[in-house]
């Protein structure tokens, strides 16, 4: 006869079951859709979530709970990480009405489309009504659960769980602190990147290229595949990843690097336990740890001299004549050119993180009430140049660059430059504790570095937040000085000797 235990998993399994349901039919709005099926897609978002929600909020998982917590001590370690999690999802989702929840399903894929045809035409106007009803909605739920006083704080909590915008704030501001001198120096450098290299490269030669790239850093093609979409993604669970990417004729690394992005994050969910799939211990950290991977494996590995020593051939190889006048001095300078620019997937690595503070700030006074939806672009133009020494010229490479808002998420772009500072911790500690790892990547080998972020990192799923992994796998506090000296080290032996 089953125990409270397996029935109380075998409940969490179903719930999780609904919900990559519900994955597989945002992957497929963005993908495969018919331009005029959206409404019909909103209504079945909006059927899924209330079914998912039904099955997450079930009586019997409440019971089962409470049953389990008055035993707890009969409980291995494992399944008390279960417990915890499990309840602490269960008391969330059962104080929100159904009705909400249907209601936040269908608007957010009303507002995809929304969002994608406002960017289309460069007309921020015509989305606000859907940013503002998704800000209503947040602080609803915000307010629902408790939160109502920290309605933004909720917002980073249901992405990374236990951090707040006041701890994010000061290692932000210690970041700048040293990020700014970086990116005025560099700016100054009589080095500068050619940027016209890569004219007329075949889409299709991209395609085989990055499915080599991808494959030989780990990603497991037989449960998974890789798509395209207006905006690169990564879904789904470690039994079925999908991701998605873009091509440009006229600019190869885009793929590539948005592609080995995605890898990363479809690496560390195919790298979680897959027996415990639906649990607590089959789920990630949070997001800020998951850009860690993303952004690891794009810019510390597929940024390096090594892995390009491996590949390169093979790049020229696939694209012999457009590659024949580049040297691999000018190649090499290319994957790493730094220059500001308003678009934060095209961002170089030293730029990147100021588009992150600057929609953390913008956030912050959405949720605040300082800052009004209508008056968005004005406040994004004059920050951005305030920040990157730069003003769009209209919406589509201003405010409405980014598919986020279009779901609702708001407190995810803190993530992006969280995961760089863990990421860069994670390669400290790596570059000590592996010896000869570059030499590795030289030969295309990159087992090892998975194999250690598989038993450091994805192993665990959630049985620890973000800052006590970071703390228990690197041996110190998360800090922005890791990241500042990895910046340091590669971009100013590029541009500043």
């Amino acid at each position: 006869m089953p125990t409270p235990y397996d029935r109380l998993v075998t409940r969490l399994k179903h719930a999780h079951a609904l919900g990559t349901v519900a994955d597989l039919l945002g992957w497929d709005e963005q993908v495969n859709l018919p331009p005029d099926s959206a409404d019909a897609r909103a209504a079945q978002h909006a059927v899924m979530a209330e079914t998912q929600h039904a099955a997450a909020t079930a009586p019997e998982i409440g019971r089962l709970l409470s049953e389990l917590e008055r035993d707890s001590a009969t409980l291995t370690a494992d399944q008390l990480v279960t417990v915890r999690h499990a309840r602490r999802d269960y008391d969330r989702a059962t104080k929100l009405p159904t009705e909400f929840v249907a209601e936040k399903a269908a608007h957010s894929s009303h507002a995809y489309h929304a969002w994608a045809d406002a960017k289309k035409h460069s007309d921020f106007a015509a989305y606000a009504p859907f940013l503002e009803k998704h800000l209503a909605l947040a602080r609803r739920e915000a307010e629902l659960l408790g939160w109502g006083d920290r309605p933004y704080d909720y917002a980073i909590d249901r992405h990374d769980p236990g951090l707040s915008a006041a701890q994010i704030t000061a290692l932000f501001t210690e970041l700048k602190r040293g990020l700014v001198p970086l990116v005025r120096d560099i700016r100054a450098s009589k080095v500068q990147a050619a940027t016209n290299l890569f004219q007329g490269f075949p889409v299709e030669s991209q395609r085989v290229f990055l499915r080599e790239v991808t494959e030989r850093l780990g990603f497991n093609y037989r449960r998974g595949r890789i798509d395209v979409s207006l905006h690169p993604f990564c879904s789904g669970t470690g039994a079925d990843i999908r991701m998605t990417t873009r091509f440009d004729a006229d600019n190869p690394l885009d793929s590539l690097f948005s592609s080995i992005h995605e890898t990363g994050h479809g690496m560390y969910e195919q790298g979680l336990p897959l027996a415990h799939l639906g649990t607590a211990l089959g789920q990630s950290v949070g997001m800020a740890v998951h850009e860690s991977q993303s952004r690891l494996w794009e810019n510390q590995v597929a940024r390096s001299r090594v892995f390009w020593k491996f590949f390169e051939p093979k790049f020229r190889a696939l694209f012999p004549a457009q590659l024949a006048a580049v040297s691999s001095d000018a190649l090499y300078l290319a994957v790493n050119a730094v220059e500001p620019t308003l678009i934060r997937v095209d961002a170089d690595e030293v730029h990147y993180n100021l588009h992150i503070l600057l929609r953390f700030e913008l956030e912050q006074k959405l949720f605040s009430g300082v800052l009004a939806v209508r008056d968005l672009p004005a406040a994004w133009n004059a920050l951005c140049t305030e920040l990157l020494g730069q003003t769009p010229a209209n919406d589509r490479e201003g405010v409405l660059q980014d598919v986020h808002w279009s779901s609702g998420g708001f407190g995810y772009f803190p993530s992006y430059c969280l995961g760089n500072m863990i990421a860069a911790q994670l390669w400290d500690t790596t570059r000590r504790t592996l010896s000869g790892l570059e030499d590795d990547f030289a030969r295309g080998d990159f087992s090892r570095l998975l194999g250690w972020l598989r038993d450091q990192i994805h192993t665990h799923g959630r049985r620890y937040e973000t800052m006590e992994l970071v703390r228990r796998v690197t041996g110190a506090e998360l800090s922005p000085n890791h990241l500042l000296a990895y910046l340091r080290e590669r971009y100013g032996g590029l541009y500043l000797t």
